[in-house]
């Protein structure tokens, strides 16, 4: 288990130190997640979010890493979460 001995269940719980340990991406996804960011003035905390968010899809795809599919669909999800709620 990938939490096993961290204290946590879930990736939304994860920590920044735990972020960069298990979400990491390649220069792809993180260019790709940079523009995003840039585009959507999104801040810091929303770029561990996202990351959080594209483990997740990785895990329910059964996949080891995240790739930029991952990435552009936590991308998405964050797009609709702020044109819905502002």
């Amino acid at each position: 288990m990938r939490f096993e001995h961290e204290g946590i269940f879930s990736n939304s719980q994860m920590s920044p130190r735990l972020i960069r340990k298990y979400c990491s991406i390649d220069s792809e996804s993180e260019r790709l997640l940079e523009s995003a960011m840039t585009r959507q003035g999104l801040s810091a905390r929303a770029y561990d979010r996202i990351l959080k968010v594209s483990r997740t899809i990785a895990d329910l795809e059964g996949s080891d890493e995240i790739d930029g599919r991952h990435v552009a669909e936590a991308v998405g999800y964050r797009s609709l979460d702020c044109t819905c709620w502002t």
